[in-house]
């Protein structure tokens, strides 16, 4: 049976779609089979670092009306055999009802180890029936206090409805501690009050990687943490080096 993961962020721009792209990836090196489900209708991007737009056809909402099988709206990534997904749709106005998508989770689940499931930016609808259905919850934030304050209120509002497996991964730390807007790694910690499980590096590699949609150099940085992150999601014990 899956394990239903929600990637969220609070803000736009943190890079959720990056972290569960590559968190995906390295789950999948790990050997297990992994599901990207795309909330963000209209805005979909998903396909594109994946590097499978030329292949996308249907999307979840022909599956949820009933215009094809799962199987013809999933695709697998170009550059990670192993890693597949389901789009979002194009019409922004869609979104799944929470009974339809966890019908649809139940059904995906016997094929698949992890469904994650990435969020709409913000509170709205798709956020919602999304964490309706998880399991547990990854919260994305950059280490920035706009970013922080946002991430808290998610994390905040996903306490509130039950979910207590949730963690914090903060993406694009500068280089050097002095460029962060915020003191220190520890404050963003306490103020969304949730535990971290991963520090990803502002790193060229990784946006190139994320714009032409492909994988990440065998010697990237971010790409070594990945693969520490998804040890982490399997209960493998690896120290975080917090600055």
């Amino acid at each position: 049976m899956s394990h239903i993961k929600l990637v969220t962020s609070g803000k736009g721009g943190a890079g959720k779609s990056t972290v569960s792209v590559y968190s995906a990836a390295a789950l999948v090196r790990r050997g297990r089979r992994v599901l990207l489900l795309e909330m963000d209708a209209g805005l979909r991007g998903l396909d594109i670092l994946l590097g499978v737009c030329d292949r996308t056809v249907f999307d979840m909402s022909d599956v949820l009306e009933g215009r094809c099988e799962p199987v013809k709206a999933i695709v697998e990534c170009a550059w990670c055999p192993g890693l597949h997904l389901m789009p979002a749709p194009l019409d922004r106005s869609f979104f799944p009802c929470s009974g339809d998508l966890a019908r649809l989770c139940r059904g995906l689940s016997s094929y698949y180890d992890y469904l994650l499931i990435d969020t709409p930016a913000g509170l709205g609808i798709g956020f919602e029936v999304s964490l309706s259905v998880a399991q547990s919850a990854f919260i994305v934030a950059t280490p920035d206090p706009v970013a922080v304050r946002d991430a808290a209120s998610v994390a905040a509002l996903i306490f509130e409805r039950g979910l207590t497996d949730v963690k914090l991964l903060i993406n694009r730390l500068p280089p050097r501690p002095g460029q962060m807007l915020v003191s220190d790694l520890d404050s963003c910690i306490d103020t969304v009050g949730a535990q971290l499980i991963g520090v990803i590096p502002e790193e060229r590699a990784l946006a190139a990687a994320s714009a032409r949609g492909g994988e990440l150099p065998a010697d990237s940085p971010a790409g070594a943490e990945f693969l520490r992150i998804a040890g982490r999601i399997e209960g493998e014990y690896t120290p975080l080096a917090i600055r």
